[in-house]
Formats: C-alpha cells, sequence, structure tokens
C-alpha cells in the first residue's frame, strides 16, 4: 500500500492510502493533484533505510513544495526557522538533552521545564 496527498495550491488538503493499481478507483475528481508520501520518511531520512520521499510525510495542512520536493509542516512558532537539508522547523534554541521535558515559550524563545 502506498500513501497520497492530494495538494491544491500548495496545500495538503487530504491523505490517503490505496494500492497503487487500484489508485485511480480511490481518488476524487476534484481539483487538485495527488502526490505519493511515505510514513517512514522524517526529515529526508527513511526509517527502514528505503530511500526517502519527499522529505517528511504529509499531513493535512502541510505544504508541498515542488522546487524542494518536499512535504513542509506549518511553521510552529514564528521565531522558528526552517532546515533547508531536512525541511523540517527548528527553534532557535537546541531542545535541551537532559532526559528532562520542556516546553516551547515563544515569548522568551527558550525552553520551559515541565514540572
Amino acid at each position: 500500500m502506498a500513501h497520497y496527498a492530494k495538494v491544491s495550491n500548495t496545500l495538503v488538503t487530504q491523505v490517503i492510502v490505496a494500492e497503487e493499481e487500484f489508485f485511480d478507483t480511490f481518488v476524487d475528481s476534484t481539483p487538485g493533484e495527488w502526490i505519493q508520501t511515505s510514513y517512514n520518511t522524517v526529515g529526508g531520512v527513511h526509517s527502514g533505510g528505503g530511500t526517502p520521499l519527499r522529505k517528511n510525510f504529509a499531513g493535512i495542512g502541510y505544504t508541498y513544495d515542488k522546487d524542494r520536493d518536499a512535504f513542509i509542516a506549518p511553521k510552529p512558532y514564528t521565531s522558528w526557522t526552517l532546515n533547508e537539508t531536512t525541511c523540517l522547523w527548528e527553534a532557535p534554541t537546541a531542545y535541551p538533552n537532559d532526559g528532562e521535558e520542556y516546553n516551547w515559550n515563544e515569548a522568551t524563545t527558550s525552553w520551559d521545564l515541565i514540572e
């Protein structure tokens, strides 16, 4: 089975699972383009060691960038920037690597410890 994202004006509006040979019977005819996506691909890396597909698995509300051939999630915070290699959003401060859990604080552009 393969996953496909319906893209209308660069915006992902649907994601479906379909057998490639039966794909045409499962898709609708509304305007847009169906583009294959892989749930095994994150940040341009395939988790099973296979070939990555379009940088990231598509989700509803994601953008499809034809120039990068990549699905990009909505920007989570104003201060975050897009990593051009992975097409993932990154905080201006790295997530602490101390085993604790944190939430992003946009007002201070830092990570707050969850207590």
